[in-house]
């Protein structure tokens, strides 16, 4: 068993959202997201894996494949499916997420 806590030690970078790795293997990626007041994470994908995001806190705007933008905040469990487009904006405070897919594959 493996133990990682996610409240603790958040780090923000001033001009950009940071993506910390919690844990890569050649499995399962777990990543720590942090933005400022702001921020935003253009539209991208994880063309080969689902995306799993649990927000720690604050609020954002989350945007799927629909181009629909979704407004929520602290507790909510948002799943992208494989490549489905998405991105995210943090509104007026902090917004924290660790989001949960597939790992990386080892280079051949």
């Amino acid at each position: 068993m493996k133990q990682i806590s996610l409240y603790t030690d958040w780090i923000f970078h001033e001009d950009n959202p940071y993506a910390e790795p919690l844990y890569v293997d050649t499995e399962k990626r777990v990543l720590r997201f942090t933005l400022r007041p702001s921020q935003q994470i253009r539209e991208h994908l994880a063309p080969h894996s689902p995306v799993h995001i649990v927000i720690l806190q604050g609020q954002g705007v989350f945007t799927g494949e629909d181009g629909i933008e979704y407004q929520v905040g602290q507790g909510h469990l948002l799943i992208f499916d494989s490549g489905e487009k998405h991105s995210i904006r943090a509104l007026d405070t902090e917004l924290v997420f660790v989001a949960f897919l597939h790992g990386v594959p080892q280079a051949e």
